[in-house]
């Protein structure tokens, strides 16, 4: 099954895309998670016109049924660790102390949670994240979920239930559980057409995170493979970009 998740939510946002995002998803009866940055400072991100109707979308949305995540605190990744997912060598998050990200995220926390949104789910800026973090999402006891990992299905890993997110954009993947991750500040017009035509033809495959099954299981054999390989071809593309 798939699941469409949308990160980098915020005040500043390129609105004529989040809009083109939202009609073309509700179109096709698309569900998604939509990772909100709860107190903005990401400088690309400030460049976008500050939109004065983004929190009546934000709920206009969420009464559709889409599902919100906190993403981070501020989105300024300004930590050179990749933790334990490292999509990439930046964080908001990995290399910093327990009580910095604890604050982040109850903080976070406490500015949806003023604006009339609850949530359950974490998505970490950039992918990344450590073991600290996943202690202060324990502690901070709002968070029970993770969208983030490469693995053929839901786990359980230090208290915490995590979702696979394996691709940045539609693709036919045969894993049990596959979560693509688009950004809609930076999409193009291609991006978009393709997306479409991949919808068209598989809009059914598509399930809301709210009708997943949560079980309390390890990560196993595959999905340990799966993860090694995914890490090793980024290593990999990372070599040969530095030798070039």
């Amino acid at each position: 099954m798939y699941i469409m998740r949308l990160d980098d939510a915020a005040e500043n946002w390129k609105k004529e895309n989040w809009h083109r995002m939202h009609d073309l998803l509700s179109k096709y009866n698309i569900k998604p998670i939509i990772a909100i940055i709860p107190n903005n400072s990401d400088p690309f991100l400030l460049s976008f016109d500050k939109d004065k109707e983004y929190y009546p979308t934000i709920h206009k949305w969420l009464k559709e049924g889409w599902t919100p995540a906190l993403h981070g605190y501020d989105h300024v990744q300004d930590s050179l660790s990749g933790g334990i997912n490292p999509v990439n060598k930046r964080s908001e998050f990995a290399g910093k102390s327990y009580y910095e990200q604890y604050i982040k995220i109850t903080e976070g926390y406490k500015t949806l949670s003023d604006h009339g949104i609850k949530t359950n789910i974490f998505v970490a800026p950039a992918h990344t994240f450590d073991k600290t973090t996943l202690q202060a999402l324990r502690n901070s006891r709002r968070i029970s979920i993770i969208s983030d990992t490469v693995a053929n299905d839901v786990y359980y890993y230090n208290g915490l239930f995590f979702v696979p997110q394996q691709s940045g954009e539609v693709r036919e993947i045969f894993f049990k559980v596959t979560t693509f991750c688009y950004h809609p500040n930076t999409m193009s017009d291609e991006q978009f057409i393709k997306l479409e035509k991949f919808l068209k033809r598989h809009s059914k495959d598509f399930t809301d995170i709210k009708k997943v099954k949560f079980k309390k299981r390890n990560k196993n054999t595959l999905d340990k493979v799966l993860s090694a390989l995914y890490f090793t071809r980024i290593k990999i593309r990372q070599l040969i970009k530095n030798n070039r």
